[in-house]
């Protein structure tokens, strides 16, 4: 279980000089962990992309005119928001007609008109009434706005604006927050380093790249298992090598597949 909320309420407490309201701080980053724990057994993976292309498209434009509004609160539109947003669309299964659409979403709420509060207040009306549907749009939000360095003071304005339009308390803003730069620390440790390393493996042997949709993977590892399966060259009486490389192949393939079934929660 994470322990950053009791060491920062203790730590905070201490420095006031009073025993007791380290005591409290203590209690109450507990709280927080206990809250963040839940949150990261909820979202500690990627959001699987099968859920991600069932979402309304309300839900999406509003997404993306939301990011592009944040975006530009700083006044520029850096580089890994803008990558961050592509990925986000490609996550979303958008096509290039949606692509397109999207961006166009992007460029609009990037203009200093756009009505903030009413849009995501038609959000919550229209295409978000869950709790859960409302933080999984500050996620996706968060993970845009924290794929650069530093999160300027105004995109935190506008980030708690939408959370008290969508009715999310602090302390959830900070657990999802906490959780991404979790991630993001996981991604650019030795392990996360690995484990990207085992991803790209995996999409290079069934011959496809990330973008892709979850069909076409599909795709891809049944041709190559109709292709290299044993059975499929026992007619052409191949000898003990020719099978052995076969039944290796096979594995490969099988193996490749189930590692990026399970990540993007394919069916």
């Amino acid at each position: 279980m994470p322990y950053w909320g009791k060491v920062v309420g203790a730590v905070a407490g201490l420095a006031t000089g009073r025993p007791w309201i380290a005591l409290i701080g203590l209690v109450l980053g507990h709280q927080f962990d206990r809250g963040f724990a839940d949150k990261f057994r909820k979202f500690g993976s990627n959001t699987p992309n099968s859920r991600l292309e069932q979402l309304p498209d309300q839900f999406v434009k509003i997404l993306f005119q939301t990011v592009g509004h944040i975006a530009k609160a700083d006044g520029r539109v850096t580089e890994e928001e803008i990558r961050a947003a592509r990925g986000l669309m490609h996550r979303l299964g958008l096509g290039p007609v949606e692509v397109r659409e999207a961006m166009t979403w992007f460029e609009s709420g990037k203009e200093m008109s756009f009505p903030l509060r009413s849009t995501i207040r038609d959000l919550r009306v229209n295409a978000a009434r869950k709790s859960e549907s409302r933080s999984l749009f500050v996620r996706l939000l968060l993970e845009v706005a924290l794929s650069k360095p530093t999160l300027h003071q105004r995109e935190r304005v506008m980030l708690w604006v939408v959370c008290t339009e969508l009715d999310i308390g602090r302390v959830e803003l900070a657990q999802l927050e906490a959780m991404l730069r979790a991630q993001r620390g996981f991604r650019r440790s030795a392990a996360g380093d690995a484990d990207a390393r085992r991803v790209a493996a995996a999409y290079t042997t069934l011959g496809i790249e990330k973008t892709q949709t979850n069909a076409e993977i599909k795709k891809a590892y049944r041709r190559l298992m109709n292709r290299n399966h044993p059975d499929k060259i026992a007619s052409d009486n191949p000898d003990a090598a020719a099978i052995a490389e076969a039944e290796r192949r096979t594995r490969e393939v099988r193996s490749a597949y189930e590692m990026l079934k399970s990540r993007r929660s394919i069916r």
